[in-house]
C-alpha cells in the first residue's frame, strides 16, 4: 500500500484509487451513510444508541459487455447497505473493528466483489470523530462463514374478477398481517391482446399484456408496487413491500425459462414460483370459491389446501 503520509486520512475512494494496478477495476461507493446503533466496550455505550458513519468503496471486476442500463448486471448500493444493516442486527458488538471485518466479509461475498475499504466512525463520543478503516480483499476474507438465509415469499395469483371485487383491500390487509413477503402475480386484461404472426414478438406482446394489468392493480392499492427485476424483488421481500410481478425481463432473461406460453399467465407464475423458491402459492379468483393454498417448498411439495 502506498506510503503517502497525505493519504492517511483520505476517503476511502482516494485510498482505492492511489493503489489501484496497472489493470485497474471499477468502483462503487457509499459515502456517509449514519445510522443510530448501540456499539461500544465502554459501560456508557450501553442501552444507548449513538451515531455510526460509513463510508465504503467496493471494487469491482468490470463488467464484459454493454450494461444495457440493467440494474440486475452490477453489484447494487442496496446490497453494500444490506450488508451494514445485517451485520448490526446481527448481534451487539463492542468494537468497530469487528464490526468493520464482517462487513468487509459479507459484500465479498458478492461474485463481482474484489477489494473493499471500510471506514467507521463514531460521531458522538467528543467534538471529533472516532473511528477504524480496513482494507480487505477476496483472497483474505473469510467470507465462507458468513451466510445468508434468501427470503421465501409467497406467490398470490389474482384473477380480474380479483382485482376488481371489493374485497380486494381485505384481502391485502390480510396477506399484510402475515409477516412474510407477498408477491402478487396477474394474467392479461379481458380484453384480447394485438395478435402478430411471428412468435417471438407475440411473446413480448403477451408479456406486456400481463404487465399493464399490473399497473391496473397497483392503481387499486398503493401497497402494490410493480417490480421487474431480481434486485428490486430481493429488495422489496427484505424490506417488507408488497410487489406486483411485471414478468417480461425475468422470463426473457432467464437461461432456463419457461416452456408454457407467455399467455397461460397462471402457468408462468408457477413457474416464477420456483424460480424465486416460494414457500407457497394462492390462488385468488371470486368465480371459484374462497381462496386456494398450493405449498410449494420441497417438505410440503404436493400438499393443497
Amino acid at each position: 500500500m502506498t506510503q503517502d503520509i497525505h493519504l492517511a486520512f483520505a476517503h476511502p475512494s482516494e485510498r482505492s484509487a492511489a493503489t489501484s494496478t496497472d489493470d485497474p477495476l471499477d468502483r462503487i461507493s457509499v459515502r456517509d451513510h449514519v445510522v443510530d446503533v448501540e456499539i461500544g466496550a465502554f459501560q456508557a455505550e450501553r442501552g444507548t444508541t449513538q451515531r455510526v458513519c460509513f463510508n465504503i468503496v467496493v471494487e469491482v471486476t468490470p463488467l464484459t459487455g454493454p450494461i444495457d442500463d440493467d440494474v440486475d448486471r452490477i453489484l447494487s448500493y442496496d446490497r453494500i447497505t444490506e450488508a451494514v444493516s445485517l451485520e448490526l442486527a446481527a448481534e451487539r458488538l463492542n468494537l468497530l473493528e469487528t464490526l468493520a471485518e464482517r462487513v468487509a466479509d459479507r459484500i465479498l461475498l458478492e461474485p463481482q466483489a474484489m477489494r473493499a475499504f471500510i471506514r467507521i466512525e463514531k460521531l458522538d463520543r467528543g467534538p471529533y470523530a472516532l473511528g477504524v478503516e480496513i482494507v480487505r480483499s477476496r483472497a483474505l476474507g473469510s467470507v465462507d462463514e458468513v451466510a445468508e438465509v434468501a427470503p421465501h415469499p409467497i406467490i398470490v395469483f389474482l384473477s380480474n374478477t380479483a382485482i376488481t371485487s371489493d374485497r380486494l383491500t381485505r384481502w391485502i390487509d390480510e396477506l399484510e398481517q402475515t409477516g412474510d413477503p407477498v408477491i402478487f402475480c396477474v394474467g392479461s386484461a379481458d380484453q384480447p391482446a394485438p395478435q402478430s404472426k411471428a412468435p417471438a414478438a407475440q411473446r413480448r406482446i403477451d408479456l406486456l399484456a400481463i404487465e399493464q394489468n399490473a399497473w391496473v392493480l397497483a392503481g387499486f392499492d398503493h401497497r402494490c408496487v410493480v417490480v421487474e427485476t431480481m434486485t428490486e424483488l430481493d429488495w422489496s421481500m427484505k424490506n417488507n413491500q408488497m410487489s406486483v410481478w411485471a414478468p417480461s425481463k425475468i422470463i426473457l432473461d432467464a437461461v432456463d425459462g419457461p416452456d408454457t406460453p407467455a399467455s397461460d399467465a397462471f402457468a408462468l407464475s408457477q413457474w416464477f414460483a420456483h424460480h424465486i423458491h416460494a414457500q407457497k402459492m394462492m390462488i385468488i379468483d371470486t368465480a371459484t370459491g374462497p381462496i386456494r393454498s398450493i405449498a410449494l417448498m420441497p417438505s410440503e411439495e404436493g400438499r393443497q389446501d
